[in-house]
């Protein structure tokens, strides 16, 4: 029971350190997604920057400042100017449409120009990576000089939404993962010797070493299985005893959650074998009932 309890708790152990990793893990993605969206972020304000600057360039303005980018709202934008100006609207929407798609958070956009002297929009069109879904009207009517604003509505889609998609996404792989490193770092199983505290048993001329899992016959080193160590061990605690089948599958595998019956032959059959160098020593059938270790002399 002892051991049962010790094996559960080191279980836990187990499990609760890959939990820490895991949580640890989403963290740092976290943190690197928040670090590549702010980098995109501040990349798209360089980008409306530019619009601004090659409108005022078109209309034949290059003294004249760009105002710094406001954001007025999440992902939407405002570029401001320092003196009036007048603008071709075909150059603005192929402007806007060559520099955000080099935003891959843009795809969608709604643009407004904004006359600051009265707060009307004088020019607006909406871009879509979906071109059907575009509008763009009167783009051969060129605007006259006024103290303009134009506002960027840009629709949250794409990378965002994305990469939450593929953290949420890849938790259930790691949940996996984390099945797998479970199985595969299960502690090794404790010996039924363990309230022995006995390490080297004497069976006739074979040395059984539990604690390294060997046979040493006649100078010679067998290498024991976990399961072939474990049945063996149960017939030293009691040799030239009669040994019932059902007490070595309760003791071998009900730990397991399972008690496996033809397996236990097989083992019985292989461990025949690997004693074979010592002709006193040999497990034997007793019908109906179970196994005997008989060791003679």
């Amino acid at each position: 029971m002892f051991d049962r309890l010790n094996r559960f708790s080191e279980k836990v152990k187990y499990l609760f350190g890959f939990m820490l990793i895991l949580f640890i893990a989403v963290i740092c993605a976290a943190f690197n997604m928040i670090g590549e969206e702010n980098f995109d972020l501040a990349r798209r304000e360089i980008l409306l920057r530019r619009i601004g600057h090659e409108l005022l360039l078109q209309s034949g303005d290059s003294t004249s400042r760009v105002l710094p980018v406001k954001k007025v709202a999440e992902n939407e934008y405002q570029i401001g100017f320092e003196h009036e100006f007048t603008f071709n609207p075909i150059f603005l929407v192929n402007a806007t449409k060559r520099l955000l798609a080099q935003d891959p958070m843009a795809n969608d956009y709604v643009v407004k120009v904004l006359n600051l002297k009265d707060s009307s929009v004088t020019y607006g069109y909406a871009i879509s990576q979906h071109k059907k879904d575009e509008i763009i009207a009167c783009v051969g009517r060129k605007q006259p000089k006024a103290h303009y604003m134009i506002n960027i509505q840009i629709k949250p889609t794409g990378i965002i939404t994305k990469k939450n998609g593929y953290l949420l996404g890849s938790l259930p792989f790691l949940a996996f993962v984390g099945f797998i490193f479970l199985r595969s770092v299960k502690p090794r199983r404790a010996l039924p010797n363990d309230d022995l505290h006995v390490d080297l048993i004497t069976l006739g001329s074979v040395v059984f070493d539990t604690k390294n899992r060997k046979l040493n016959i006649n100078e010679k080193t067998i290498e024991l299985t976990g399961t072939e160590t474990r049945v063996l061990l149960v017939f030293a605690k009691s040799p030239n005893e009669t040994i019932e089948r059902s007490r070595l599958q309760k003791e071998i595998w009900e730990d397991e959650g399972v008690i496996v019956g033809r397996s236990l032959d097989m083992f019985i059959s292989k461990l025949r074998k690997k004693l074979e160098p010592d002709p006193n020593i040999n497990i034997v059938v007793i019908r109906a009932k179970g196994y005997r270790l008989e060791i003679k002399g």
